[in-house]
C-alpha cells in the first residue's frame, strides 16, 4: 500500500478546493484511505493519519472512528506518538463516551513516567477531559507531583488538580497538604496555577476560606514585589510585571477579604499602592486597575479607598476604547446604590455617555442616570433625559419613559412640573409608554385640583398638534370630558388662557372618533368624554346625535357605550346630571386593595374597600357539574347564587340599566337564575332590604385545619349568622409555603343533598409565595336537620406553570360548626 500523504499536503490540497462540495469530496476520499490503513493495523503510519484525521475534525468533519487509534498511539512508547494521541484523546473524547475509561491506566503509567514531558502530556489530557470515576482513581498521583520539585511539572499538575476538584470535590482535603508551599515558589508560572488552585478551594468550601485567610499577608507580600520589581524581560508585557498573576491574585483577595475585617484591613494599603501606582495608558494596566476596583467594592475597605476606585471608575469613562467605558458603567451601576454621593460626582461624564454611538453604553448610561436621580438633582436631570428621549432610538422609548414617570412621580418638585414632565413624555413618545401610565396620569391630574384648568388647556392644545399618540390622546379626551367647562370659560391662571367655543371642543371629539389613527379604546374614551360634555356644555341635541350614531357600530365595546348612553338620555335623564358629575379625588389605598364608588344620595364619594365579605357570584356551569360527582351520585344540590333584588332608588335604576355589571371596576359576573320557590330561603334571606350579611354573631367554635398537602394549607373558621342560627358562615383562608405563588387558584365544594352550599367570591386568585398572605373565601351553608356536616373540596391551581388539581372530604367539623 502506498505511502499516506502528509498532513501539510493534506492542508494544501484542502485548500486548493474552490466549492463546498469539492472539499467534502476530498475529505471523503482521504477519510476512505485513512480507514483502509486503520483496518489493516498500519502502525507506521497511524500516526500520520490520525493527526490528518484531527485535522479535519476541526475543520467540522466527522472523525469518532479515530478514537481507538488514539488509545493505541497513547500506548506506544514513542513520545510523537503519545503527543498526537493525547492530543486526538482531548479533542475526540469526552466523558460521555465510555471509551475514555480504556486510557485511565495508561495514563497512571505516563504520569510515572520518567520523562517530565510524558507526565506533562498526561497532565494536561486529565485535567482537560477527565471524568469523575478518573479523577478518583488517578487523584494521588496528581498530588504526588504536586509536591514535587520540578516546576514544570507543579505548575501543570495544579491545574489538573483544580479539574479534579472540579469532578470530585470531596477530595479537595487531599490537596491541602499540598498547598502549603506552593505560594513560596519563585516560578511565576507555579505561582499563578497555585493561586488558580486556591481560589477554586476557597470558592468552593467555607472552610477552605477560613483555613487560608492566613496567607493573605503572604499574598499581599507577592503583590508588593510585582509591583516593586523592576524590568523582568520574561514577565514584562507592555511595561508591567506580570499583569496575568497580579489579577488572579487580586482576585484571590477579593475572596478572602469580603465579610472579614482582619484580611480587608491588612489588604488595604496594598490595594492603594496598585489603584495609585498602575500606568493606565495602556490596556494591561486598566485590566489590573479594574479587578482591583472589584475587590475593594467587594471587600470591608475604608471609605477613601471606595471613592479612590470610583474614581478609577470615573476616569474609565473618558477613555476611548468603548468596552472600558462599558465596564465602568457597569461597575458604578452596581455601587451607586452604597456609595450614592461618590458616584454623583462624575454625573456630568455619566450623562455624556448617553450622546454615545454605542448601544450597549447608551443603556448602561441610561439606567446609571435614572440611579443618579433624586431630590437636589430632579430638574437639571430630567432636562438632559428629556432630551436624550427626544433623540434616543426606538428600543430605548419605552424604558426611558418608564424611569422618567416613576423619577417624576418619586421627587417632583411641584405639581405643575411632574405635569409638565409627564406630558411632555406623552408627547415626545406617547406610543411607547406603558399601559398603566395612563391611568396614573388621570389620578395625578384628578388630584391637582388647583391645576386642572393649566391641565386640560395644554392637552387640548397638544391634541390640536397630534393625535397620532394614542396614550395622550386617552388623557386629553378623558380630561376634556371631565374638565371642558373648564376650559371653554378661559379660567387658567398659570398661562394665557385659549378662547374655545363648545363646538371646537366637540369637533376634536368627534373627529378622534371617525380617525384612522384612533385606537378602539381611544374611541371608547372619546365616546364617553363626549357623554360627559352633555351636562358640561349646552349642545346637548349635537351630543344626542353623535351618541346614537354609534348605537350600530360595529364595534361591540364602542355600540355598548352609545346604547347605555342613549338609554341615558332617554329613560334615565334624571339621574345623567348625578352619573355624570366630576370625578373625586382618587385616594391610593394604604394598603394597595381596591377603591371602589359609593352612591350616596346622588353624589360619587370615593372610599377604601373595607374588609368585608365580597359580592355573590355565580358558579360557572362547568365547574358545578365538575362538582356534581364529588361526593358520588346525584345527591349533590349545586346552588346557584342570586343578586340582590333592585331597591327602589336611582341606584337600583342604575343597577337596571347596566345589567349586573360590576360597579367597582372588576369583570361582571354572569346573570345567575331565580332559585325556585321550593328551596329554602336562606339564599334570599334579607337580600331584598337588607345588606348581603347580617351582623355576624361570634360563637366558640374552634377553627380547624381541612388540608394541608404539597405546601397549601386550608384553614376553616367558623361563625353562627343571626337570626338563622341553621346557618353556618365558613370562611377559608388558604396559605402556601412553597417559594412559589399558586396562581389560578380555585376552591370548589359539595356538600350531601340534606344541606345547601353556597360559595362567595375569592379574595384573589393567587395564594402568595412563602406564607406572606392568605386568600379567603367564604361560604354559607344551610343545615335545617342539624345533622352532621361532611364536605368534599377540590383545589384547582397552577404553580411554576404546572397546574394542580386535588379533591380531599372532610368530616371533622367540630360539633359546634353543625348543632
Amino acid at each position: 500500500m502506498p505511502a499516506p500523504i502528509r498532513l501539510r499536503e493534506l492542508i494544501r490540497t484542502i485548500r486548493t478546493a474552490r466549492t463546498q462540495a469539492e472539499e467534502r469530496e476530498m475529505i471523503q476520499k482521504e477519510c476512505a484511505a485513512i480507514r483502509s490503513s486503520f483496518r489493516e493495523e498500519d502502525n507506521t503510519y497511524r500516526c500520520r493519519n490520525v493527526a490528518k484525521l484531527l485535522y479535519m475534525h476541526m475543520l467540522g468533519y466527522p472523525a469518532h472512528f479515530g478514537q481507538l487509534e488514539c488509545l493505541k498511539l497513547i500506548a506506544s512508547q514513542k513520545f510523537t506518538d503519545k503527543r498526537i494521541g493525547y492530543l486526538g484523546a482531548m479533542l475526540l473524547l469526552d466523558e460521555r463516551q465510555d471509551v475514555h475509561l480504556l486510557m485511565t491506566n495508561c495514563i497512571k503509567n505516563d504520569l510515572n513516567h520518567s520523562t517530565q514531558y510524558v507526565q506533562g502530556l498526561a497532565l494536561c489530557t486529565l485535567g482537560c477531559m477527565g471524568s469523575s470515576e478518573m479523577c478518583r482513581d488517578l487523584a494521588g498521583e496528581v498530588e504526588k507531583l504536586l509536591k514535587t520539585s520540578n516546576s514544570y511539572l507543579r505548575k501543570k499538575a495544579a491545574l489538573c488538580a483544580v479539574h479534579v476538584i472540579r469532578k470530585v470535590p470531596e477530595l479537595m482535603e487531599m490537596f491541602l497538604p499540598a498547598t502549603k508551599n506552593l505560594l513560596s515558589e519563585k516560578n511565576h508560572g507555579v505561582l499563578h496555577t497555585s493561586v488558580v488552585l486556591l481560589t477554586e478551594m476557597c470558592e468552593r468550601s467555607p472552610d477552605m476560606l477560613a483555613h487560608f485567610r492566613k496567607l493573605v499577608p503572604q499574598l499581599v507580600r507577592i503583590l508588593k514585589n510585582l509591583i516593586m520589581s523592576g524590568y523582568s524581560p520574561e514577565h514584562d508585557v507592555s511595561g508591567i510585571s506580570d499583569p496575568f498573576l497580579q489579577v488572579r491574585i487580586l482576585r484571590l483577595l477579593r475572596i478572602l477579604g469580603k465579610s472579614d475585617d482582619d484580611s480587608s484591613e491588612a489588604m488595604n494599603d496594598i490595594l492603594a499602592q496598585v489603584a495609585t501606582n498602575t500606568e493606565t495608558s495602556k490596556n494591561v494596566g486598566n485590566a489590573i486597575l479594574y479587578e482591583t476596583v472589584l475587590t475593594i467594592m467587594d471587600i470591608k475597605s475604608e471609605s477613601g479607598l471606595r471613592v479612590l476606585a470610583i474614581n478609577i471608575l470615573g476616569r474609565f469613562l473618558l477613555n476611548n476604547d468603548k468596552n472600558i467605558r462599558y465596564v465602568a458603567l457597569t461597575s458604578l451601576l452596581k455601587t451607586v446604590q452604597t456609595d450614592h454621593n461618590a458616584v454623583q460626582r462624575h454625573r456630568s461624564t455619566i450623562v455624556d455617555c448617553l450622546k454615545d454611538l454605542d448601544v450597549s453604553i447608551k443603556r448602561r448610561a441610561m439606567e446609571l442616570s435614572f440611579a443618579l436621580v433624586n431630590g437636589n438633582n430632579i430638574r437639571g436631570m430630567m432636562k438632559e433625559l428629556l432630551y436624550f428621549l427626544d433623540s434616543c432610538d426606538p428600543e430605548f422609548k419605552a424604558d426611558c419613559a418608564s424611569g422618567v414617570f416613576l423619577a417624576a412621580e418619586k421627587y417632583a418638585p411641584s405639581k405643575r412640573w411632574h405635569i409638565d414632565t409627564i406630558m411632555r413624555v406623552l408627547t415626545t413618545a406617547g406610543s411607547y409608554v406603558r399601559d398603566d401610565s395612563v391611568p396614573n396620569l388621570i389620578q395625578l391630574i384628578t388630584n391637582s385640583v388647583e391645576m386642572h384648568a393649566y391641565t386640560v388647556q395644554r392637552l387640548y392644545k397638544a391634541l390640536l398638534d397630534d393625535i397620532s399618540q394614542q396614550p395622550l390622546v386617552q388623557v386629553a379626551s378623558w380630561c376634556i370630558g371631565e374638565y371642558g367647562d373648564l376650559l371653554v370659560s378661559g379660567q387658567c391662571e398659570e398661562e394665557e388662557p385659549i378662547q374655545v367655543t363648545e363646538d371646537e371642543v366637540l369637533d376634536v371629539l368627534e373627529g378622534l372618533l371617525v380617525s384612522n389613527l384612533s385606537a378602539p379604546v381611544t374611541r371608547g374614551y372619546s365616546l364617553t368624554a363626549i357623554m360627559k360634555l352633555s351636562t358640561r356644555f349646552s349642545s346637548v341635541n349635537r351630543i344626542k346625535k353623535v351618541v346614537s350614531i354609534y348605537g350600530s357600530s360595529i364595534d361591540v365595546e364602542l355600540q355598548q357605550r352609545a346604547v347605555e348612553y342613549n338609554a341615558l338620555f332617554k329613560k334615565y335623564d334624571h339621574m345623567r346630571p348625578a352619573l355624570l358629575e366630576r370625578m373625586p379625588i382618587m385616594e391610593k389605598s394604604a394598603t394597595n386593595g381596591p377603591t371602589e364608588i359609593v352612591q350616596t344620595n346622588g353624589e360619587t364619594e370615593p372610599s377604601v374597600v373595607e374588609p368585608k365579605h365580597p359580592p355573590l357570584v355565580t358558579q360557572p356551569a362547568n365547574q358545578a357539574n365538575d362538582l356534581l360527582d364529588l361526593l358520588g351520585g346525584n345527591d349533590v344540590p349545586v346552588i346557584q347564587t342570586t343578586m340582590p333584588t333592585k331597591p327602589a332608588s336611582a341606584g337600583g335604576e342604575l343597577l337596571d340599566l347596566l345589567g349586573d355589571l360590576s360597579l367597582s371596576g372588576g369583570p361582571a359576573p354572569a346573570p345567575a337564575p331565580s332559585v325556585p320557590t321550593s328551596q329554602p330561603s336562606f339564599l334570599l334571606d334579607g337580600l331584598s332590604s337588607q345588606p348581603l350579611f347580617n351582623d355576624i354573631a361570634a360563637a366558640a367554635i374552634p377553627p380547624m385545619t381541612a388540608y394541608n398537602k404539597n405546601g397549601l394549607k386550608i384553614d376553616f373558621t367558623f361563625e353562627r349568622a343571626n337570626p338563622n342560627p341553621n346557618i353556618a358562615v365558613i370562611t377559608i383562608h388558604a396559605s402556601n409555603s412553597t417559594e412559589a405563588d399558586m396562581t389560578d387558584f380555585v376552591f370548589q365544594a359539595a356538600v350531601p343533598k340534606t344541606f345547601q352550599l353556597q360559595l362567595l367570591s375569592p379574595s384573589s386568585n393567587v395564594v402568595p409565595a412563602l406564607n406572606q398572605g392568605t386568600v379567603t373565601q367564604v361560604i354559607r351553608v344551610l343545615n335545617p336537620q342539624k345533622q352532621q356536616l361532611r364536605m368534599r373540596i377540590k383545589l384547582t391551581y397552577t404553580l411554576k406553570g404546572s397546574p394542580v388539581q386535588d379533591l380531599a372530604e372532610v368530616n371533622n367539623f367540630p360539633p359546634q360548626s353543625w348543632q
